[in-house]
């Protein structure tokens, strides 16, 4: 007997405190589980160019500090190599790193939940210093229980 595939799709909408990582694991489960699927796949797409998405470690927020030291080493606030600066000196330093990091993620769905190693965590990564307000599209695709 062959399964049905379904399709959602969900947009989440969060505010950010500012430059830094929060995690959206919670919110991606909550909307899984509310779909049903068994089997599946669930893409994860950031509407933006100055914020990116990661899987990271969940147990030592140290991890997230140190991405974030490394990053500034990186791709510094303020270069002079920037010509773009309309919104400060954060501006194209962020894009830059939303480039360099990644806007969309797909996991796999197992038995109604996300499939996460041990230690992984999803983060929204923003990239500018002050709080921003993001969109994030969910869309979850598989097999109904």
């Amino acid at each position: 007997m062959s399964k049905k595939v379904s399709y959602f799709q969900r947009t989440l909408t969060l505010t950010t405190p500012g430059r830094g990582t929060t995690e959206i694991t919670q919110d991606i489960q909550s909307a899984v589980r509310a779909t049903e699927i068994g089997i599946g796949l669930c893409h994860v797409f950031v509407h933006h160019t100055s914020a990116s998405l990661i899987i990271c470690e969940n147990a030592d927020a140290d991890v997230r500090v140190d991405l974030e030291t490394f990053m500034q080493k990186l791709v510094p606030d303020g270069d002079a190599m920037f010509v773009h600066t309309s919104e400060g000196k954060d501006d194209m330093p962020a894009h830059v790193r939303s480039v360099i990091t990644q806007t969309e993620l797909t996991l796999p769905v197992t038995q109604g939940h996300l499939v996460l190693g041990a230690w992984q965590g999803i983060y929204l990564w923003e990239h500018r210093y002050q709080s921003h307000v993001r969109n994030i599209t969910l869309t979850i695709h598989g097999n109904i229980n």
